[in-house]
């Protein structure tokens, strides 16, 4: 990583992973996301490369680089390297600021997509 971080793309990981606080104050302590986010559910951006974060958290900023590629719930947290339960959190409060796009599966008859699943897992083992 140079003095410009990482390598557009590249996961960013959060300042302190160590720490059992951190998740905590990311969220402002909330453990509930705003709106239902299933797993398998993907994201992606909705900033351009070009558009200002700085005023963003980092968890945000993570995102919203990670996520110009489409991506899981699951991926996110995986690559992050944060709880899936603040990935869910941050993301749905980006969503509700527009900053990401979220594209919830389809459910069949109380059954996820067959082929959205068989993408995530496929995903999840390239990691």
């Amino acid at each position: 990583m140079d003095s410009w971080g990482p390598p557009y793309g590249a996961p960013i990981p959060p300042r302190d992973p160590a720490s059992p606080v951190r998740p905590y104050a990311v969220t402002g302590g909330r453990t509930a996301p705003r709106m239902q986010l299933a797993l398998e559910a993907l994201v992606s951006s909705a900033t351009s490369m070009h558009q200002d974060l700085s005023n963003r958290p980092p968890e945000q900023r993570a995102i919203s680089s990670l996520c110009r590629q489409v991506r899981s719930v699951a991926e996110v947290s995986a690559l992050l390297r944060i709880p899936l339960g603040v990935a869910r959190v941050v993301i749905a409060d980006m969503a509700a600021e527009g900053l990401v796009h979220v594209h919830q599966p389809q459910l069949d008859a109380g059954k996820p997509d067959l082929g959205l699943l068989e993408r995530v897992l496929s995903g999840l083992r390239r990691l």
